[in-house]
């Protein structure tokens, strides 16, 4: 199972790295987790550099591919060859995008007749390509899902792993040793029957 998390110049680290952590924290042979980029090495909107692990080309060919955010995103949706190379198709993947990310989405035309969620700054970027932007952190709708704010980079990846791994995947993913309960809930479509919820007690066991 190869989730590739799509990572351009000018990144939010929030965005790809808080994914790749907790995605990685799915321990078996297949699963494997990489950050995708389309040049060897790209710079953060912080400075942090980061290598990539995959190409563009082999992240279309993901089970399941995320599209962070970045201060550059307009710059990549306007680079012709840069899209043509994300061959993406949520008849046979699961998509996920957030903040900016979701207007890569939308430009790439996989957000045709579903709403999507992102940031105030690039709603009305995602607005103008003709998508209906909704008031909440997270929506979900058959293979393709959409979130908005610093911090949304969990409910994509919970909904990743409740997708490929079911819910026993998510429970242990998102726990923390020695945390006191806490309860994520993660509001999905109809196909997905409701609320996606995580709870964890004190003292747990270090995560295997």
């Amino acid at each position: 199972m190869h989730i590739a998390i799509l990572t351009f110049e000018g990144f939010n680290e929030l965005d790809s790295l808080i994914a790749l952590g907790v995605l990685n924290r799915i321990k078996k042979p297949d699963w494997r987790v990489s950050i995708a980029s389309p040049t060897v090495r790209v710079r953060s909107m912080n400075g942090l550099l980061l290598e990539s692990q995959t190409s563009l080309r082999e992240a279309s060919a993901a089970d399941a591919v995320i599209v962070g955010s970045g201060m550059r995103t307009r710059e990549v949706v306007a680079d012709g060859a840069l899209m043509a190379q994300l061959q993406l198709d949520p008849s046979r993947q699961l998509l996920a995008a957030q903040c900016s990310g979701t207007l890569i989405l939308a430009k790439l035309g996989l957000l045709d007749g579903v709403p999507a969620c992102t940031d105030l700054t690039t709603k009305p970027w995602v607005q103008e390509a003709g998508i209906d932007v909704l008031n909440q952190p997270f929506f979900a709708r058959g293979n393709v899902a959409t979130a908005g704010g610093c911090l949304a980079s969990p409910y994509l990846a919970a909904w990743i792993i409740a997708r490929l791994e079911g819910s026993g995947g998510k429970r242990t993913s998102l726990r923390r040793p020695g945390g006191r309960e806490r309860r994520l809930r993660i509001a999905c479509d109809a196909q997905y029957h409701a609320v996606l919820e995580t709870d964890v007690g004190d003292r747990l066991n270090k995560f295997e």
